[in-house]
């Protein structure tokens, strides 16, 4: 029977391009995860969109004169380009500046207040006497009293990930005009998340298959004792505070962002013609729920989120976070003011999706952060998918064709090591699968390239084009079984390379998506056409390293 999986992803800021950091830490592994569970038949709802409303939209526009409108517009439009070019297979990828979003945030903050679960409170808030204004969160930054890093952010800390009031940070400043600073009486809305501190306790703990990392900073963030958060803020660019006598005040991002899963999920259903189908992954018990993000994004998703869905009642909670961790280039943190970031649109003007891809699923920072350098790009790409998996298909589907009329070839009784092969590839198949449903794509990828050099092994050994000299019967015999093999591994690498795997699948003679043939071994059958293969990767020259690196300002390696 079926499953329904809804997969939430997070909500890239529309104040810039995307980078290979958020490719790596939230876009590819629910990607591939999505990929996986169409694969198997299961009903499967990947959703996310622009956040339209984050202060860093407002500041780029201040500082670019324009309005955050046009600011996010671009940048979500330069977003679209670059999933279809990278191969994310959204189901949906909306903004967070639609009406029907607006409608389903100022419902939930209704039905929170009519429960007593949004209080308001007047509490003191940064002003800036330069810019004459309230600074909401990202206007402030300043060092962190946790960490003591320096450029905390008003709302979190990025290096140590504690969420915070712009208060509570040491050397507050304007981040426009760096001034220092006052604090001024305002009126807000508070979630009372103190109200839930025991139910999620308990919900978290019964999360055991939660990556170690994302279970044990969120049970520790809520055995410290969570604090209520305001949920409006001071500024005209946002979601409208559903109340009068409130103008100016907007509902905080992080309150409303979140909530964009469920009216993303509406606004799909009503696209698809079923305005009522989004209810199938949100109040029926079957679905699960997965949320992928990055690190820094983690309280939002185990704390706040799922508070409250507590506080709205009837929807479903997060099955599974499988938050990643950060990636790092060339060793280095990235950073923008040093130009030491490597954008997507920059990287796919140059190289190939796929490539990149697989060195980002088999380098996954999954349980720590990994490193993403040229070198490693270029020793992965030339050993592992040309020498390795592409050399495979390439000889054995160039010679077949060229010496079995273009088709598969009749095989004679399979010998041991055959039976053997095949059945690796089918056990690999399985093995891959339950690796991908837990989260777990480094494994799962690195299981198909085994299962390349098993079958590159296996041609040495039996060497058809030496055998059909002589034995042409047992030529044909190990070719049938090599190409079994190949058609697996263009099923098991489908989630993580889905354009070479396409192409694979046709060369194979099969017809339609190759994510339509199921996620099983299915080997040609004898006699079936195939295609005139080509190369399925391009080698890559050493002098792309360096070329790289001193476009980025890096040298040495």
């Amino acid at each position: 029977m079926s499953e329904r999986i809804l997969i939430c992803v997070a909500w890239p800021y529309a104040n810039s391009r995307l980078h290979l950091g958020h490719v790596a830490g939230a876009y590819l592994p629910a990607d591939i995860f999505a990929r996986y569970h169409r694969a198997m038949g299961n009903e499967v709802l990947m959703i996310s969109g622009s956040d339209i409303h984050g202060t860093p939209v407002a500041i780029r526009a201040e500082q670019e004169g324009k309005t955050p409108a046009e600011i996010a517009q671009h940048f979500h439009a330069l977003f679209l380009e670059d999933w279809q070019k990278l191969g994310i297979s959204w189901d949906l990828f909306t903004t967070t500046g639609t009406e029907n979003h607006t409608r389903v945030s100022q419902n939930i903050f209704l039905e929170l207040l009519d429960k007593g679960l949004v209080y308001k409170q007047a509490v003191t808030q940064p002003y800036c006497e330069i810019c004459q204004r309230h600074l909401p969160d990202r206007y402030v930054e300043g060092t962190c009293p946790i960490c003591q890093s320096p450029g905390a952010r008003g709302d979190q800390c990025e290096q140590c990930g504690k969420p915070m009031n712009p208060s509570e940070l040491i050397k507050a400043q304007c981040k426009l005009c760096h001034a220092t600073p006052i604090y001024r009486e305002s009126e807000h809305f508070f979630l009372r998340l103190s109200a839930f501190q025991d139910d999620l306790l308990a919900w978290v703990k019964t999360k055991e298959h939660w990556r170690v990392n994302v279970r044990r900073f969120t049970q520790r963030y809520l055995e410290e004792g969570l604090l209520d958060r305001a949920i409006t803020r001071d500024i005209d660019w946002g979601i409208p505070l559903p109340l009068p006598g409130y103008p100016g005040k907007s509902l905080y991002v992080w309150f409303e962002a979140v909530i964009g899963y469920l009216s993303a999920a509406i606004e799909w259903a009503k696209s698809q013609g079923t305005p009522d189908a989004w209810q199938n992954f949100w109040h029926d018990g079957q679905a699960q729920a997965y949320y992928f993000i990055g690190k820094d994004n983690i309280p939002f998703h185990t704390i706040v989120w799922p508070a409250i869905l507590m506080g709205y009642g009837s929807l479903g909670l997060p099955y599974d976070v499988p938050a990643n961790e950060f990636l790092t280039i060339e060793s280095q943190k990235f950073s923008k003011s040093r130009n030491l970031a490597i954008w997507v649109h920059d990287f796919l003007s140059r190289y190939e999706a796929d490539p990149l891809r697989y060195l980002l699923s088999v380098n996954m920072p999954e349980s720590s952060d990994a490193d993403f350098s040229w070198r490693e790009f270029v020793r992965r790409n030339n050993d592992e998918l040309v020498a390795t998996y592409g050399n495979l298909v390439q000889r054995v589907l160039s010679f077949t064709y060229t010496r079995f009329n273009g088709a598969v070839p009749t095989p004679e009784t399979l010998d041991s090591d055959s039976e053997a092969l095949l059945a690796k590839a089918e056990t690999t198949v399985i093995m891959v699968g339950r690796f991908l449903e837990g989260c777990r794509f480094k494994e799962a990828i690195k299981e198909a390239l085994f299962l390349a050099q098993a079958a590159n092994r296996y041609l040495d050994d039996k060497a058809p084009w030496k055998a059909i000299k002589d034995d042409a019967a047992s030529a044909a015999t190990s070719l049938y079984t090599a190409i079994g093999v190949i058609s697996a591994l263009k099923t098991i690498f489908y989630p993580f390379l889905p354009h070479s795997s396409q192409r694979l699948h046709e060369y194979l003679g099969f017809d339609g998506a190759v994510s339509k043939a199921g996620w099983r071994l299915v080997i040609p059958a004898a006699g079936q056409a195939l295609k005139p293969p080509h190369i399925l990767f391009a080698k890559l020259e050493e002098g792309v390293v360096a070329a790289e690196q001193e476009r980025m300002g890096i040298y040495g390696s």
